[in-house]
């Protein structure tokens, strides 16, 4: 488990990277989406949390479109149909509800799963 310590000039956050599910892009700001369902209001724009993201040594982290970075280890159902993301995961104990995502970033997101190597463990 890797800490993140995200910092503004009011306050330090500190979150395990596995207690993240996903981050949405709000305008200037961001909101992080946890496990335990509870979702903060951060003062960053998403590509921050892009770059955090890529210093992880297990960066379990995928770009969803212009507004979403994703945890690809709680992706339970991609459906392009209803261009829908649906989450789930033994971590996961709150509310996480479905996220609607254009069709062609849900597809590049299927396509980037099915070609990835090896056996899923999360």
């Amino acid at each position: 488990m890797e800490w993140l310590r995200i910092s503004t000039s009011v306050e330090l956050v500190r979150v395990a990277s596995d207690e993240i599910v996903y981050v949405r892009a709000d305008g200037n700001y961001s909101d992080l989406v946890l496990t335990n369902g509870k979702s903060r209001k951060m003062t960053f724009q998403l590509h921050f949390f892009e770059d955090v993201f890529q210093q992880l040594r297990n960066n379990f982290f995928v770009r969803v479109g212009r507004s979403l970075i994703v945890n690809k280890r709680y992706i339970h159902v991609i459906n392009l149909t209803d261009q829908m993301l649906v989450f789930s995961g033994q971590q996961i104990t709150g509310d996480i509800r479905p996220v609607n995502v254009s069709r062609e970033a849900l597809k590049q997101l299927k396509e980037l799963l099915e070609n990835e190597k090896g056996v899923d463990n999360g």
